[in-house]
């Protein structure tokens, strides 16, 4: 039975009160999570402000960078057994679950190393002023991750927090919370203090909310849908709380005439199949030239006819969905769509053996989709691609434009002068050239505008992200 990590102590819920985890490959339970409540949530902040008068509070830059470098190295001699607990937890192949706990591992290494690179400036002013301006942690920090990249997710979030100074309070999915945990006590190995990272379980109306509302938070990061999000940021309004929210896209793929198709066609399918599409960066929009469309779309169908889905050691194309709400509510777009009359251009399958009970909804494209269906402008989080024509570069840029969402998107051409006027065109936080995803980046700054939220992850300015700017401003005399 997991149980809440509270000032490096392991505990159960206040209540006495658990959840079950299911396993989105059969719908089956196989172990249980605290429900936090307030009061769980009340002493994992506590114990985070004391981290942060304490011992955490003293260490040195050099000294959090050296511990998170040793989470790396830990993580990495524990990479079979960890990438096992996120495919059991995910659903998700193993292949996919082994590039997660990388990549965590990378942000502990990527992390580490900057902890002590984050620089003040000497600012030029009166001859008789010395003025300095430093960066300096806010002090304790909320953490809500989705259930989506929960490995991935503690290492974007919570590690730049931690590296910049911060003690970090978490409340992971219900959903998907085990390698957190698991992380917790990676951190605690690699000597991380008692108090400088917390984790409370539990449901986000619950738990999540406790902490959003919470007196003593000093700055909140979100990750899930806009419509909580919109909470979210309500409730650190109230305390004028900074706060980085990222919530979701409807990111497009841009393919000109003059674009290697063989090539693009294979980001196209894995940008829509990964994690079987529940990832916020997930390409669910294909807008393909007319000249090309038919060509096109015809050779993205053929290999999509090719996709599994299946169990994580089966490690096919994707796996289940997250849980059954989720199968639901994706299976619920693909009716609408065959309904309305959209045409089917190629569905794959779910492979044999897979248990009845697992959450599996089969990859499928769509063509020809309305500029206005609701597959057009909607967030799916599922393996569901609409594909679309476009004119010119004028119609692709304002049908790429054409949602609320604005996270990332890629431009498929060689012509050089088309790839830089689309790109600073289009309205996202990222975009790709030719490629798409670039293995993770972690070094590279990622998130939207619009409904995909505002703030930055990843690169060197999540860790301004997660400081305050203080200029001291001296006076010395002539």
């Amino acid at each position: 039975m997991a149980q809440h990590f509270i000032g490096g102590r392991w505990v159960g819920a206040s209540s006495g009160q658990t959840l079950p985890v299911l396993d989105p490959a059969t719908g089956e339970p196989f172990d249980t999570i605290p429900r936090g409540t307030a009061a769980d949530i009340d002493a994992a902040v506590r114990a985070a402000r004391a981290a942060r008068r304490g011992a955490w509070g003293r260490m040195t830059a050099a000294e959090r960078g050296r511990i998170l470098l040793r989470m790396s190295a830990l993580i990495l001699a524990r990479h079979e057994e960890l990438a096992r607990l996120e495919a059991h937890d995910t659903g998700k192949p193993m292949s996919q679950a082994r590039n997660d706990i990388a990549v965590a591992a990378r942000y502990c290494e990527f992390y580490g190393g900057a902890a002590d690179k984050l620089h003040g400036e000497h600012l030029p002013y009166l001859n008789d002023f010395h003025v300095v301006v430093v960066h300096e942690p806010y002090g304790v920090t909320a953490h809500i991750l989705p259930w989506n990249y929960p490995a991935q997710m503690f290492g974007r979030s919570v590690v730049p927090a931690l590296a910049t100074g911060n003690a970090a309070v978490l409340k992971p999915s219900e959903d998907a919370c085990l390698s957190p945990l698991a992380l917790c006590g990676i951190a605690q190995e690699a000597g991380l203090p008692d108090g400088a990272l917390n984790v409370v379980c539990g449901l986000g109306e619950e738990a999540g909310a406790a902490l959003t509302r919470h007196g003593d938070i000093d700055f909140v990061t979100f990750t899930g849908s806009p419509e909580v999000g919109t909470i979210v940021q309500k409730a650190a309004a109230e305390r004028t709380l900074k706060c980085v929210l990222e919530l979701g896209g409807k990111s497009p793929h841009l393919v000109f005439d003059d674009a290697d198709l063989e090539r693009t066609a294979g980001f196209v399918i894995k940008a829509i199949t990964q994690n079987a599409g529940q990832t916020c960066s997930a390409g669910s929009r294909l807008l393909v030239q007319r000249s090309i469309y038919d060509e096109f779309t015809a050779m993205v169908a053929e290999r999509f006819r090719a996709t599994v889905a299946g169990t994580p050691d089966q490690d096919r194309d994707c796996g289940p969905l997250i849980n059954q709400a989720q199968q639901r509510r994706v299976q619920g777009f693909v009716d609408r769509a065959r309904a309305a009359g959209i045409p089917v251009l190629a569905q794959g399958r779910v492979a044999e053996g897979v248990h009845p009970g697992g959450f599996y909804v089969a990859p499928i494209l769509f063509g020809a989709v309305p500029r206005t269906h609701e597959l057009a402008c909607d967030e799916v989080f599922g393996p569901v691609l609409a594909a679309m024509p476009f004119e010119d570069e004028a119609d692709a840029i304002e049908l790429a434009n054409a949602t609320d969402y604005g996270l990332i998107a890629a431009v498929w051409t060689r012509d050089g002068g088309r790839q830089t006027r689309v790109a600073r065109a289009l309205q996202c936080g990222q975009v790709y050239v030719n490629s798409y995803g670039a293995g993770g980046g972690v070094e590279l700054p990622f998130g939207g505008v619009k409904k995909s939220g505002h703030g930055r992850e990843k690169g060197f300015l999540a860790l301004q992200e997660f400081c305050t700017v203080k200029t001291i401003v001296q006076y010395h005399g002539a």
